[in-house]
């Protein structure tokens, strides 16, 4: 295959291509069609880049994919780990591996606007050209995969807003921008805005598809294929024209004399290359990011009902656990499509929300661990068991993780898990005035952890979409800077964790929500509440490390979440459950 690709480069006058992991959406996980960085490099994580270049090959990726990218790579390929405080930036790499005046090609689709002028103005100190109208990967990808045609579905019912309200509300905020014109790219802006869901995305509940907005009518681009009779008829109702998705750059070029929106940060380069050069771009950031964020009671009734299908999933799956362990033939792959199967039997289930973490032992230590058939390991009646893993039920969407013992745990094993747990319940506890940032929490979670001088190198929290993308912006609670502020209706994970490489990993996480506590002569204060539903491990406690308060905690969170499942258990589930919600003292 690069072989292949230098053969074309060389024809094209091309010296280096460089490769995303992403489709023209800008999306965390891609469909088949556009997984062109695993189909050139054989590495199949889900975040990196690939270059490669006339004489050499390059990958880029952060550490949670430092292992398997070396296990991965072909020999041509050199891993380049990012993070490190010597490793290149691309431009910097490519400024050895070539002359002044050689020719770098990009896929425009691939890219957003900020993403490919950044790559241009870094290319351009080492005097390189960047080259964006040309499509090398797919003149030499013999079969490749389609485009993904699955049929949407209707989510009105489910929404708490119609979507012709939602329209009329951004078309408001468009007026106060300032533009006639916005153009969306990402897609589940454009299946929240029109109130659809599809199923062309692994995980996300997602079509492929782009919309165009102005002050009077709604453009959907979308395979006509997709689109039933009934849900034709809703577009037809709501004033939302369907037109095919490869025609959304001729649209683009035929607008006239307009202020046009897009979000640099996500739109991708080549339609911003298409918008007819007589009309005024704005870069603006994306008018449906805050109020996607903000959950309303529908979608908070539904995040309800969907933690309690996941309590009863995880139940069955911990229980059935626990009676198999003994037996010995449990796998962390066979675990993982056990828990599939638990939640699969639930009402309105989908599919996960992501590929489930199923991490024993030292493999709980890699924090984006991914089972395979290679990697698969026993679980013994020993050390932790560390369980990341999540649902898209048509409620809501859930990720939760627990972190669990299978047998005698170290002392060491059970002071990490005890810190975790003390930051975890500290943030769920945290009570906060509006206008703070998830930054400005962040520590909370980490501070026992700080006190023992260890942390944890991912973010605390990430937003969680209803029945979206399990990573949903623009929300966050982490180390790094975030200036959005955490606001009233915004869901969020709770994960604090701790990663001895080559030994165990702790990580404990709950979905929490925003909401409003009391007005003082202060100002608005707002606080936390758990939505997820399942009890933490009592047997990895050490007790003498929690506080008579984190103690009432961990009482009152068990207390209800065995009040909350215990009516929907078969009798034996509710007994083991009761055992696990145990009053500790």
């Amino acid at each position: 295959m690069i072989t292949l690709l230098r053969k074309l480069m060389q024809k094209n006058g091309i010296s280096a291509v460089i490769v995303p992991s992403t489709d023209p959406h800008g999306s965390e996980y891609v469909a088949e069609h556009w997984q062109a960085r695993q189909w050139i490099s054989g590495f199949t994580g889900s975040a990196g880049t690939a270059v490669i270049a006339s004489k050499s090959a390059a990958l880029w990726t952060d550490s949670r994919y430092f292992l398997q990218a070396e296990q991965q790579l072909p020999a041509d390929f050199t891993l380049i780990k990012e993070g490190l405080p010597d490793t290149p930036t691309i431009a910097e790499w490519l400024g050895l591996q070539l002359k002044a005046g050689e020719k770098v090609s990009v896929d425009a689709q691939l890219f957003s606007v900020n993403e490919l002028q950044n790559i241009e103005n870094q290319l351009d100190k080492f005097s390189l050209k960047l080259i964006t109208n040309e499509n090398l990967i797919s003149e030499i990808w013999q079969n490749r995969p389609e485009i993904p045609c699955g049929k949407i579905i209707l989510f009105e019912k489910y929404a708490g807003i119609s979507a012709q309200k939602k329209l009329e509300n951004l078309r408001i905020e468009m007026q106060k921008m300032g533009v006639d014109t916005f153009i969306f790219t990402a897609l589940d802006e454009i299946a929240w805005l029109f109130n659809i869901r599809g199923n062309d995305v692994e995980y996300n509940p997602v079509t492929v598809c782009y919309a165009v907005v102005d002050l009077q009518n709604a453009f959907l681009f979308i395979d006509n294929q997709k689109v039933s009779k009934n849900i034709k008829d809703f577009f037809v109702k709501n004033n939302i024209e369907i037109l095919l998705y490869e025609n959304i750059f001729d649209f683009v070029k035929k607008l006239e004399n307009q202020t046009v929106g897009l979000d640099f940060n996500k739109a991708n380069y080549a339609v911003f290359q298409a918008i007819n050069i007589n009309c005024k771009v704005k870069n603006i950031p994306s008018p449906l990011i805050l109020p996607k964020s903000l959950k309303n009671k529908t979608e908070l009734a539904g995040f309800r009902r969907a933690m309690k299908k996941d309590g009863v999933a995880l139940v069955k799956f911990f229980r059935w656990l626990e009676n198999e362990l003994p037996k010995g033939y449990v796998t962390e792959l066979y675990a993982s499509e056990m828990l599939h199967s638990f939640r699969a039997e639930q009402k309105d289930f989908v599919c996960e929300s992501f590929e489930t973490i199923s991490a024993y032992g030292a493999h709980g230590a890699i924090v984006h661990y991914e089972p395979t058939a290679e990697s698969d390991v026993l679980l013994k009646q020993e050390g932790l068991f560390l369980l990341d893993s999540g649902g898209q039920y048509l409620d809501g969407t859930t990720d939760i993780t627990r972190t669990v013992a299978l047998g005698k745990l170290s002392k060491q094993e059970k002071t990490d898990f005890t810190l975790v747990l003390k930051g975890h319940i500290a943030l769920a506890q945290a009570k906060f005035p509006e206008n703070t940032r998830g930054t400005q929490l962040d520590v909370l979670a980490r501070q026992f952890l700080w006190q023992n001088s260890a942390n944890f190198g991912h973010g605390t929290g990430h937003g969680v979409g209803h029945f979206l993308c399990v990573h949903e912006g623009p929300q966050s609670i982490r180390m790094n800077e975030n200036p959005t502020t955490l606001r009233a209706g915004m869901v969020v994970s709770n994960e604090p964790g701790i990663y001895r490489a080559g030994k165990w990993g702790v990580r404990c996480e709950n979905l929490l929500v925003v909401k409003q506590l009391r007005s003082t002569e202060f100002g608005n204060f707002l606080a936390f509440e758990t939505l997820s539903l399942f009890p933490f491990d009592t047997k990895a406690i050490e007790r003498s490390l929690l506080t008579e308060k984190e103690i009432a905690w961990l009482n009152a969170y068990h207390s209800k979440v065995y009040k909350l499942l215990s009516p929907i258990l078969s009798k034996t589930e509710k007994s083991w459950l009761k055992k696990k919600c145990k009053t500790i003292f």
